[in-house]
């Protein structure tokens, strides 16, 4: 089963500015119900999410919560609403195709579980790696990294609707490619290149080198060290 995609919420009703920020008032309310906390103002919520409560009350307005007036938002009852608008209350199963350094990091990454995710699959082109056991699986289960040769068994084999793609550039469109023919619908590309998906596949990329040079343009017009040029 593909994951919403955001053209699909739009097409609800849901802007996809506020879809790509219904994740962050999910991780925020979710902290504050774990601390026991029955219910949060706009106000409140809007600063801990870093957007204003006029964004806030808008955002939560497409789903069709209003909070109470003098009360607030019921913590549990929105993280709820949210989850279920972003897929996460059905489990997910994951694949991960290169278990590099950053493949290896994120399968290690214990908050995949709690927010709806399985990783039920590792795979990597590097034969040193096959056969390693990484503790990916549910409650910290030890996964063996599978051969690429062995993708298509391994998606069929764990029923994966996400592929996360966390290979060197050259190789990311092969895989791409190879996921998709396999029946994964959602894709999540930390390679730095743009993957080439039919209309019907989403993707979603990550580029952290790129996330560092917006940063280098933020901190740089902050400390007035912008260069100026005749």
């Amino acid at each position: 089963m593909p994951l919403p995609r955001a053209n699909e919420s739009s097409r609800r009703g849901i802007p996809d500015a506020t879809v790509a920020r219904l994740p962050v008032y999910h991780r925020v309310l979710a902290h504050l119900v774990e601390r026991g906390v029955a219910t949060v103002s706009s106000e409140e919520l809007a600063a801990a999410a870093g957007v204003t409560s006029a964004k806030l009350r808008k955002d939560l307005s497409h789903l069709g919560s209003y909070g109470t007036r003098g009360v607030g938002y019921d913590t549990e009852y929105l993280v709820y609403q949210i989850a279920r608008e972003l897929g996460l209350t059905q489990d997910w199963p994951v694949v991960i195709v290169g278990v590099g350094n950053l493949g290896h990091a994120l399968a290690n990454y214990g908050g995949f579980a709690s927010r709806g995710f399985r990783v039920v699959g590792l795979v990597d082109a590097d034969p040193s790696r096959v056969g390693e056991q990484i503790n990916a699986g549910p409650n910290g289960a030890p996964i063996a990294v599978r051969p690429l040769q062995d993708l298509e068994d391994v998606v069929a084999d764990g029923g994966a609707a996400i592929g996360v793609i966390a290979t060197p550039a050259g190789a990311a469109q092969s895989v791409c490619d190879r996921l998709v023919s396999a029946g994964v619908t959602s894709i999540l590309n930390f390679a730095p290149v743009v993957l080439t998906t039919p209309d019907h596949v989403g993707v979603r990329k990550v580029d952290l080198a790129t996330e560092l040079q917006i940063l280098a343009f933020h901190e740089q017009r902050r400390s007035g060290r912008a260069e100026v040029t005749a």
